[in-house]
């Protein structure tokens, strides 16, 4: 029979929720303590977890009795912040990306887990969504050939409130970094950038110094070459492809709709995703599910710290090209 943990669920908004809806199913968790300074939210998932307590301080929850984990799903600028108190308490850590916005404050957390080698898995759930895991098992067996080009798509349906933007970091390290993870998954590490954007979608956008219109260009460590489209608008949904082509074929994970079902009349219509949390529901199941399973069979977590800090990398570089114009090394970027 496998170990459970007691586990503190730090946020309980809409990923909270989300979150919270999985950890009810899965075996290894007990979920003890719930937290969220909105306490009628916190005490919301409460009752859906039977958890013990619920607190609107994220700290208090974290060193309820009997909490091993935590599972954080708070306000970006607080991640780093909670992180640290968990490893410092020797508490396992799944968090949702990123670890902080800042190279250093990341880096400095990281060492903190390092150092007091707690488990910690960053949530870059594509990882653990069944096309991109099957094409990376593929990819590994060699079935399409060493890789020559990576290509990857991402469109949201519609920008982020202009408040959540100015304090995000900027659309390669709020956005594109999905995308840099899945290359560094699926092909490899990135050795160089360059970076072009425009503002095509909200001037907006543009006053707060951002842009919402992205080509990113990769060179990999082994020789492939990669682009990466962003968009902040799609009206029609979300949009997210990723291709990977190699010597002997490629391997091409879709925007497939949601019900496997097309209509044909004086158009074609299907039922597409309009937002990321529909599209990857089932690869946040399953990244959490891993997370405990990892704990349980006392292996290291997967995609852990180095992941959370080279796509971060990658993310700053690509921003360092933006703003002045060149490609950027990755070495340049420490």
């Amino acid at each position: 029979m496998s170990k459970s943990f007691g586990v503190a669920l730090l946020g309980a908004g809409r990923m909270g929720m989300e979150h919270a809806r999985t950890l009810l199913g899965i075996a290894e968790a007990r979920v003890l303590a719930v937290a969220d300074p909105n306490l009628q939210a916190a005490e919301t998932a409460q009752r859906l977890l039977r958890a013990e307590k619920a607190y609107p301080d994220p700290e208090e929850a974290l060193h309820h009795p009997g909490v091993e984990a935590v599972v954080i799903v708070t306000p970006t600028d607080t991640h780093a912040r909670y992180i640290e108190m968990a490893a410092r308490a020797g508490k396992a850590i799944f968090c949702e990306k990123p670890v902080a916005k800042e190279l250093g404050e990341t880096r400095r957390v990281l060492e903190v887990v390092e150092r007091k080698g707690v488990p910690f898995q960053i949530g870059f759930q594509r990882r653990y969504d069944p096309p991109y895991t099957q094409a990376k098992s593929k990819i590994e067996a060699g079935e399409i050939g060493p890789v020559e080009q990576f290509i990857a798509v991402m469109r949201d349906p519609a920008p982020a409130p202009l408040e959540y933007l100015r304090t995000s970091g900027g659309l390669f390290v709020d956005m594109t970094i999905h995308d840099i993870d899945c290359a560094r998954f699926l092909v490899g590490e990135v050795e160089e950038v360059q970076a072009w954007g425009a503002v095509r979608v909200d001037p907006r956008i543009g006053e707060i110094g951002d842009v919402d219109t992205t080509n990113l260009s990769l060179r990999f460590a082994n020789g492939a070459l990669g682009v990466i489209q962003n968009s902040r608008r799609a009206v029609y949904g979300y949009d997210v492809r990723t291709e990977v082509f190699g010597a002997k074929g490629k391997l091409v994970m879709d925007a497939t709709p949601k019900t496997p079902l097309w209509q044909y009349g004086s158009g074609i219509n299907a039922d597409h995703y309009h937002f990321f949390m529909d599209r990857f529901k089932e690869a946040y199941r399953l990244e959490l599910e891993a997370f405990f399973r990892s704990l349980s069979q006392g292996v290291a977590p997967t995609p852990g710290p180095r992941d959370a800090l080279e796509s971060l990398r990658i993310a700053v570089a690509a921003t360092k090209s933006l703003q002045e114009g060149r490609v950027v090394r990755l070495s340049e970027v420490v």
